[in-house]
């Protein structure tokens, strides 16, 4: 993903998260999952810059017949759909396994967010360390703040829109959830 280490890889079990937030929770029931999954993606595409992390939302494919995919939607930030019949629990673990041989776990944290206390036991077995979604939520809650109080009123900048309204993004993050491009 990014050209420069990062300090940590951050493994997000996207609905798990989306379930466990309430500010998800009531925007998927208001607006659908869509609306929840777009949110969850800004959040973090957010907070993986701030924190300088390589984070990862994985996502079910949510019994779609769908291939795998993934796409990277900034230098921090990957979205990965797994492929039909793979939970987004297996897809972590696999990649955990994958990170306890990896010469970079000597150099950096692997992190996985899931509030599914049987899944964050597993991947705490393969070396990696396991928070909550609370937890996750607490820490961008924080920042959140911090930043806000360090920032002075600025004039919005022209020419940047947020990841959730940029159509372009929209319709990628789309055709991934559909299969149509890995």
């Amino acid at each position: 993903m990014s050209t420069h280490p990062c300090q940590a890889i951050l493994l997000v079990d996207g609905y798990n998260i989306i379930g466990a937030w309430s500010t998800l929770a009531t925007l998927k029931q208001a607006q659908g999952l869509d609306a929840a999954r777009e949110a969850l993606i800004t959040t973090l595409a957010n907070y993986s810059a701030y924190k300088g992390y390589e984070t990862w939302a994985v996502f079910d494919a949510y019994e779609q017949r769908t291939p795998p995919s993934q796409a990277a939607i900034t230098p921090h930030l990957s979205v990965h759909y797994t492929g039909f019949g793979q939970t987004a629990d297996s897809y972590i673990e696999r990649a955990c396994a994958k990170f306890r041989h990896d010469a970079r776990k000597f150099t950096q944290r692997l992190i996985v967010a899931t509030s599914d206390a049987v899944h964050r036991q597993t991947v705490i077995g393969y070396g990696a360390e396991g928070i909550s979604a609370l937890h996750l939520e607490g820490e961008i809650d924080s920042i959140a703040q911090q930043v806000k109080r360090r920032q002075k009123p600025q004039k919005q900048r022209l020419g940047r829109v947020p990841i959730s309204q940029n159509p372009d993004i929209q319709a990628r993050l789309a055709k991934m959830r559909l299969g149509e491009i890995e």
